[in-house]
């Protein structure tokens, strides 16, 4: 239980901000552009001139996200609770599996 609640609070809660079918695609998008840049940084320290395709990748992701918020009209919940910033991604998994 991470945190004082189940990871399918958490997605439940997560889902709650995320119903508008636009801010749902974004997400879906998104979220796995942020989660694959992190560990190409890594590499982008030991690869000439890769730096680029991560970063691309990071701010890309995160222009998604704030797209889809605009038009759902709610702001991400890590504004609120930083936690929820762990939770994206588990959401994204559980939504591809056809669980949110």
């Amino acid at each position: 239980m991470p945190f004082g609640r189940t990871w399918d609070d958490w997605i439940a809660s997560y889902a709650q901000s995320h119903q508008n079918p636009f801010n749902r695609f974004c997400h879906t998008v998104g979220i796995p552009l942020i989660a694959l840049s992190v560990p190409l940084f890594v590499v982008a320290l030991f690869v000439h001139r890769f730096w680029p395709v991560p970063t691309t990748m990071f701010l890309v992701g995160w222009l998604f996200q704030f797209a889809g918020h605009a038009v759902e009209g709610k702001p991400p919940e890590f504004l609120k609770d930083w936690r929820y910033l762990f939770v994206g991604l588990r959401w994204w998994r559980a939504k591809v599996a056809g669980r949110a």
